[in-house]
């Protein structure tokens, strides 16, 4: 669970960016709370009465009287002696470089905030805090297993076992439910359901048929099953664009 806060005293602003968060965060499969806030004021108010927020989104210019951004962000890091919160200030103006270098943000976004670069600061918050690991983990009777997702091709589902299926041409077996395999694990690193006996990794992926999928180091095409056809497509070319940018 990521507890998000959002500061702008632009009401617009402020709705746009939590639609936003709300579409990534589902998109990768994240569990979140998000607090909207139109003052400095009131989002440091929240925290001295003990709120803790993970990642915050931080406008620095207040109307006058108020307190702004970067105040917030020293009473956090110096007052509060929080150095764990990751702050991500949004402005107008780009000249804030040095008052905001000891506060030690996370990113610093220029407005009108564009939606690859809010999903850009998304991803590197979910990887610079270890929520997005890159392991994939599963259990074996007591013992339990981690392994590299970018080793993964694909998943198989075959008699109550799930196969995994490794770049190197090895395989290993866990008892396991795919589907839910791929939401809470899988899907976040760009995996694609694309049958009830198959889950295949979009890095992988070297062909996308009608009805099939060509995977590298995979000698036989996996099908894709006919009420999945144009989810998948949509899902990967999605992928396709969200990479390319």
């Amino acid at each position: 669970m990521i507890i998000v806060a959002i500061c702008d005293d632009d009401t617009k602003i402020g709705a746009e960016l939590e639609r936003v968060l709300i579409e990534i965060f589902g998109k990768l499969n994240i569990n979140y709370e998000i607090d909207v806030f139109f003052s400095g004021g009131e989002l440091y108010r929240n925290i001295e009465q003990g709120t803790h927020y993970d990642l915050i989104f931080l406008d620095i210019e207040f109307a006058k009287g108020e307190i702004n951004g970067v105040e917030v962000g020293r009473l956090i890091r110096d007052t509060h002696q929080n150095y764990t919160t990751s702050i991500v200030f949004i402005s107008y103006e780009k000249n804030y470089a040095l008052q905001l270098f000891e506060i030690q943000p996370l990113h610093f976004l220029v407005k009108p905030l564009e939606y690859e670069k809010i999903e850009e600061v998304v991803r590197m918050y979910l990887k610079t805090s270890g929520l997005w690991s890159g392991t994939f983990t599963y259990k074996k009777g007591q013992d339990t297993f981690k392994v590299r997702i970018k080793d993964i091709v694909y998943l198989e589902s075959l008699d109550r076992k799930l196969i995994i299926h490794f770049a190197d041409g090895n395989k290993d077996d866990f008892y396991g439910s795919i589907k839910e395999v791929y939401q809470d694990q899988l899907k976040r690193f760009d995996f694609l359901y694309i049958h009830n006996s198959y889950v295949v990794n979009y890095d992988y992926l070297t062909a996308l048929k009608f009805n099939q999928v060509l995977l590298a180091d995979c000698a036989e095409p996996l099908p894709i099953s006919k009420h999945r056809r144009n989810e998948i497509r949509e899902i990967y070319y999605d992928i396709l664009k969200r990479r390319t940018v």
